[in-house]
């Protein structure tokens, strides 16, 4: 380490009253350590690189015939409501945490639980509040209330759309393409519970920053119930090999010209 000496200021007086002799051995020049460094740029980004946010993940939920489902990352809001995450982990635990809390208050107040739709606009509205402050939150509410099904995307700029199928981080593309080939409305609870596991699958196999575990909870109008949680690890191993087989069988009976 190695010390900034201000030994040029003009020294710090003695309080008034004190006894000299309680200032002996202390120097008056005020100094702070900084670290044995030469490479202030790189310390500098050494430091932000150690508060960066954790981020990347993949996430999509949809409604079918009766139910709504959520894969990977699901915060329980409720016993009728989730949350996924994606983007800032942080971010998004306290403000899910946060809107937990403003959901349980509503429901102590009205004697009601509250709309899966008030809930949504609930989070954007104070997302919104905080715009522009370097929030990062990309999360779907899914739920069921009295009026049935219910599933809203909301993002950290306030943004706030109703769907019946969504898919949130940076491997949704590859999910979308699994999910938009196999939706359908009509699904029964085990083909869309399949149908997720494998979105997810190709998702953390195409995209680096996603992985983990591939959670697939049920919302029905019991309230939510976690189906499975698969390791995409394991889950390559149930998925890829039908797929290779398939193509290497294609490229065996291409004619030689």
């Amino acid at each position: 380490m190695m010390k900034i000496n201000f030994s040029g200021l003009e020294p710090t007086a003695p309080l008034r009253g004190e006894p000299s002799e309680l200032f002996d051995g202390i120097s008056n020049s005020p100094s702070f350590a900084i670290p044995n460094t030469t490479n202030f740029d790189g310390f500098q980004k050494e430091a932000i690189q150690m508060v960066k946010p954790a981020k990347g993940t993949t996430t999509l939920a949809f409604i079918f015939k009766g139910a709504s489902q959520s894969v990977k990352k699901i915060i329980e809001i409720n016993p009728y409501m989730l949350g996924t995450m994606a983007g800032g982990a942080a971010d998004c635990q306290f403000w899910h945490r946060n809107l937990g809390i403003k959901c349980r208050l509503h429901e102590l107040a009205n004697k009601r639980r509250i709309s899966v739709t008030g809930a949504s606009k609930l989070l954007a509205n104070i997302l919104y509040s905080y715009r522009g402050m370097g929030l990062s939150v990309g999360t779907m509410i899914a739920g069921w209330d009295e009026k049935g099904p219910g599933l809203y995307y909301v993002d950290s700029e306030g943004g706030r759309l109703k769907g019946n199928r969504f898919s949130v981080g940076s491997g949704s593309p590859y999910a979308y393409g699994v999910l938009d080939n196999g939706y359908r409305y009509d699904l029964s609870v085990e083909e869309a519970a399949e149908l997720a596991r494998r979105a997810i699958y190709h998702a953390t196999f195409r995209d680096g920053a996603s992985g983990g575990v591939a959670s697939v909870y049920h919302v029905g109008p019991d309230g939510w119930k976690k189906l499975s949680g698969d390791d995409v690890g394991e889950l390559h191993y149930h998925y890829y090999p039908a797929e290779v087989a398939a193509v290497d069988h294609e490229m065996t009976e291409v004619p030689v010209a």
